[in-house]
């Protein structure tokens, strides 16, 4: 019923625990996970757990915030795009949250990092999973100056994960022709104002994640993070939209499906 948009499955804490990490999904009604790239070195980590079981899949990209890691060409993504279960480019974007003494100028590494990622994705025709923090501006810049947009024929297109930016931010991004997705922290009794933006986005165009091993839930904010947990985000959606969770389920699940092709169970 539910899907998991956005996890970090590879990570040690959870690739210990996979037994029980897939009991507890389906227990929870959650049938399928996105396992997210963060690093080239990572990769086949990642993809491994595709391969290995038929209801995740995999990305390919390097986190913006990683540093001292191979730099991505647009080859080495488009090679590792074609192999199979990879569904997407990413995660990719920009974060200037942890500048310390250095300038946004000084970040234009970390812009021609996400050029590159745009330019994969356009030419494989995969979506973007695009992290943003405190550069939404330039983020939605760099996406229009490299031809996305809503209108645009050959656009890669792809999801906003973890979304805590403005309702101004959402609709440009809507408007670009991305999706939405929410996390954990949607259930925080400090995300009011982001509870306005899930109400605000259309559900046609919204997805849930979990962000594992991050941003665990209420009631199980402060502990290790996991897909079982995503139902807790769709709840909260299905109270904010003053509907069913199943019907959120149903359509959480169905635009993850639209998104990303090839991922039917």
């Amino acid at each position: 019923m539910f899907t998991d948009s956005h996890c970090h499955l590879s990570y040690p804490e959870l690739k210990a625990q996979m037994p029980q990490i897939r009991q507890a999904m389906r227990d929870a009604q959650v049938e399928r996970a996105l396992c997210i790239c963060t690093t080239l070195e990572e990769f086949e980590d990642v993809h491994s757990l595709a391969v290995e079981y038929d209801n995740f899949w995999s990305s390919v990209g390097v986190h913006p915030d990683n540093e001292g890691v191979t730099e991505p060409s647009v080859a080495d993504l488009v090679s590792r795009s074609a192999l199979a279960k990879v569904v997407a480019i990413g995660e990719t974007g920009l974060d200037y949250f942890r500048l310390g003494e250095r300038s946004i100028a000084d970040m234009e590494w970390q812009r021609e990092r996400f050029r590159v990622h745009i330019r994969a994705a356009r030419q494989v025709a995969k979506p973007l999973v695009i992290h943003t923090r405190n550069a939404s501006d330039d983020t939605l810049a760099i996406l229009r100056e490299e031809g996305e947009g809503a209108d645009t024929a050959n656009r890669a297109g792809g999801v906003f994960h973890c979304f805590t930016e403005s309702q101004a931010v959402a609709r440009a991004a809507l408007d670009l022709g991305f999706y939405i997705s929410f996390s954990g922290i949607l259930t925080f009794k400090t995300a009011a104002d982001l509870r306005e933006v899930a109400r605000f986005v259309p559900l046609d165009r919204m997805l849930i994640e979990t962000d594992s091993p991050y941003l665990a839930p209420v009631p199980f904010r402060g502990k290790t993070n996991n897909p079982s947990y995503v139902p807790y985000v769709a709840k909260l959606i299905a109270e904010i939209k003053q509907q069913s969770v199943e019907s959120i389920a149903h359509s959480t699940s169905h635009n993850f499906e639209t998104l990303f092709t090839g991922v039917k169970a």
